[in-house]
């Protein structure tokens, strides 16, 4: 018996011919355009948080794990919590001018501040 595959088969359920190769599922990375090409948008939301202000940063265009990593810098540099949930780096409380200060050193040059 041969060895089970972990990675997922596409398109083929199974071939009698001897000489034909599976094709495996592919984890495709979104591509990240470079930080000075992306629009991030930073703001104050209070909306559904019971009255508790959090900096919101939105528009990031790049794989999850990279998103997370930017997440982990600006908590990590403002002294906060936070999370990341749909696309979006929420912080706790109002660090708008700090995390648009951050993201500028990180190379983001298109960063509004917005809101509050």
């Amino acid at each position: 018996m041969g060895k089970k595959s972990k990675k997922k088969r596409v398109g083929v359920v199974y071939s009698t011919n001897p000489d034909y190769d599976y094709d495996y599922e592919s984890k495709s990375e979104e591509d990240e355009p470079p930080a000075n090409q992306q629009r991030l948008r930073v703001m104050i939301d209070r909306k559904g948080r019971g009255g508790k202000e959090v900096t919101l940063v939105t528009g990031f265009v790049g794989p999850e794990d990279r998103l997370k990593e930017l997440s982990k810098m600006l908590k990590s540099k403002c002294g906060v919590g936070g999370s990341v949930k749909n696309g979006e780096i929420i912080v706790q409380g109002d660090h708008r001018d700090r995390v648009v200060e951050l993201l500028k050193k990180e190379g983001f040059k298109d960063t509004k501040k917005s809101g509050g």
